[in-house]
């Protein structure tokens, strides 16, 4: 709806003439804070629509992460992560079980 100059200053004087000078301010202040507590409540509900957006892209977002592929067959990566961790114990042959007396072989 698009009004121009002859339309506002008509619906000005018909106001004047339905509420008188006396209540026109009155009434243009109760119309301003009803446009400005509206105002206020729809930047509120943007502003909330907008925070779940987000969110709900954040969360996309983190089920939607891949995982590095997996290293080539023969790879140095895959032969690292398939070797012990250093400073362990190497895997080998089990030993056999040590003598109750602490003394070997006599």
């Amino acid at each position: 709806m698009n009004l121009g100059f002859p339309e506002m200053l008509f619906l000005g004087l018909l106001a004047l003439l339905l509420f008188g000078p006396r209540r026109l301010p009155e009434i243009g202040r109760q119309i301003g804070k009803a446009l400005g507590e509206f105002k206020r409540a729809s930047s509120e509900f943007q502003n909330q629509l907008e925070d779940e957006v987000r969110q709900l892209e954040v969360l996309e977002d983190s089920q939607r992460s891949i995982a590095p592929p997996p290293a080539p067959e023969g790879s140095i990566a895959q032969a690292a992560s398939s070797s012990p961790a250093s400073g362990s114990p190497a895997a080998g042959p089990p030993l056999p079980p040590a003598s109750g007396d602490g003394a070997q072989g006599a």
